[in-house]
């Protein structure tokens, strides 16, 4: 028993960080579509700052909403039609005019805390994009 469980349970910490890592994925694939399909409306309603409300900042308030936690976690690097921005960069232009088709991805690392898996992963880190493409309405 001795030299068994402590080999199980690596084994079975080592599944249960690998099925975070594809939840992780999973919910932040949600959280980007349902970002983008906000985007393409044009509102900036979900902006927490209701003197001046920013597109922008409306559009990674419904990511960050549709998360459940992860956008924290795993502090992804937002980049539209291409261009990454960084987080003092961001500007309403940057989701595309009325009309236009965006393209939304979040580059994200999740941090593997197993010795087992942490080898198995450049830098210790798992890294994913997830990504979405649509059509911005038209709006006014």
């Amino acid at each position: 028993m001795a030299i068994i469980a402590p080999v199980l349970l690596l084994i079975l910490l080592s599944l249960i960080e690998l099925s975070l890592m594809f939840f992780a994925t999973l919910t932040m694939q949600y959280a980007v579509r349902e970002g983008a399909r906000y985007a393409v409306t044009g509102q900036s309603n979900l902006d927490p700052n209701t003197s001046s409300q920013q597109r922008y900042a409306a559009v990674i308030a419904s990511i960050q909403n549709n998360s459940l936690g992860m956008y924290a976690r795993l502090t992804p690097v937002i980049s539209v039609n291409g261009t990454s921005y960084a987080s003092t960069s961001y500007s309403n232009g940057m989701f595309g005019a009325a009309g236009s088709i965006i393209v939304l991805q979040l580059d994200c690392y999740w941090p593997v805390s197993t010795p087992f898996l942490s080898v198995l992963f450049t830098n210790g880190s798992y890294h994913f994009s997830v990504a979405t493409t649509m059509r911005n309405e038209y709006f006014p």
